[in-house]
């Protein structure tokens, strides 16, 4: 299959992304400088296709009931984390989860078993650049995983050489807290997840990671009661007060989900709606491994006729199948299932687990 190859130099990158964040742009320019981000996005398909087949294999060995998935990042995020950045020395040519894989684990220390097998790999020719330990040292958000970055390198063709992709490597408990908030962003249109957004719902997931962290044995968020106790009672107030339950399941409920007739397709193209929040619903494309150039052009088209709206979101995804898919974008799907269920356990137990 023809995978895309970039046609820009990394200084002709990185303008395009300050072109892009600048408010004196023009829609010319602007215009231009998508061109060359999506250009610079998708060349990042075929090594992070590279990248999933082996996270695949490795993940396979560790755990039975693994999931791994691949995404490229969504153009509007690329360019919300320039501007949340632009003070930083953060460029378009050197952001590092552009292109992602992901593998869920059943806990943490299958995780780190994976992660273990990578840190050992012998005579690998891709460069580790960076690894983030955020399930020893947790962000101040909550947020809990692995992260791996490593710069491509082929022994056969410099073609994509020096493209960044990013590991991440989480546990199901971690992937539940991570994708409930992205269900409450995408069905409240708030921005939790870019540490943007309510106080109470922010404080919530906040006290609940550090709830998940007890039950997985791993250390708590800084700043959160350490007591059993203080911490049960702050999260019940919490559930309560902005009706967890209720809410997740009623999004659930609503959601109309358009899938495709059949099923083996290993490229997926996520279009959701929340505009109605009476009536939201979910469209699925999917694509043959041969249609990846095809899926990325209807990718780019979605894109445009969603900028700049908080009430849709596309996304296009890799995964072997719907049902694995469905398990590693429950976001999408408003499938807080899992999440409410231990939250629950964690509730049943009063805080002592």
């Amino acid at each position: 299959m023809a995978w895309t190859k970039p046609k820009y130099g990394k200084a002709k990158i990185d303008r395009a992304g300050h072109i892009l964040v600048s408010e004196d742009s023009t829609e010319e320019e602007k215009e231009e400088a998508m061109s060359i981000l999506n250009n610079w996005r998708s060349s990042h398909g075929y090594p992070m296709n590279t990248f999933q087949a082996r996270l695949r294999q490795v993940s396979k060995k560790v755990d039975e009931n693994y999931l791994v998935v691949q995404r490229l990042k969504r153009a509007p995020s690329i360019i919300k984390k320039l501007k949340r950045d632009q003070t930083k020395t953060m460029s378009l040519s050197q952001m590092q989860d552009i292109a992602g894989c992901r593998a869920v684990l059943s806990d943490v220390d299958k995780v780190n078993e994976l992660v273990g097998i990578y840190r050992k790999s012998r005579g690998l020719k891709h460069k580790k650049i960076r690894e983030k330990d955020y399930i020893k040292n947790p962000k101040k958000d909550g947020y809990r995983s692995m992260h791996l970055i490593y710069r491509y390198k082929s022994d056969k063709i410099n073609t994509y050489d020096g493209l960044l992709i990013e590991i991440q490597v989480r546990s199901k408990i971690q992937h539940a807290w991570a994708t409930a908030i992205e269900i409450v962003d995408l069905f409240t249109k708030q921005a939790i997840k870019s540490n943007e957004g309510d106080e109470e719902w922010k404080e919530f997931f906040r006290l609940l990671s550090s709830a998940f962290a007890k039950i997985e044995k791993q250390k708590e968020v800084e700043n959160t009661p350490t007591n059993n106790a203080n911490l049960f009672s702050a999260i019940k107030e919490k559930v309560d007060k902005l009706k967890i339950f209720s809410k997740m399941r009623s999004w659930t409920q609503a959601l109309k989900v358009i899938e495709p007739k059949l099923k083996e397709w290993k490229f997926f193209l996520l279009e959701l709606d929340v505009s109605d929040e009476t009536k939201p619903n979910l469209s699925i494309r999917g694509y043959p491994e041969e249609g990846e150039t095809i899926a990325t052009e209807h990718y780019l088209e979605a894109e445009k006729l969603q900028s700049d709206s908080k009430d849709k979101d596309v996304v296009l995804v890799g995964a072997d199948s719907v049902e694995e898919l469905k398990k590693a974008y429950l976001n999408y799907f408003a499938n807080s299932r899992e999440f409410l269920e231990y939250l629950q356990f964690y509730l049943e137990k009063r805080g002592e687990v």
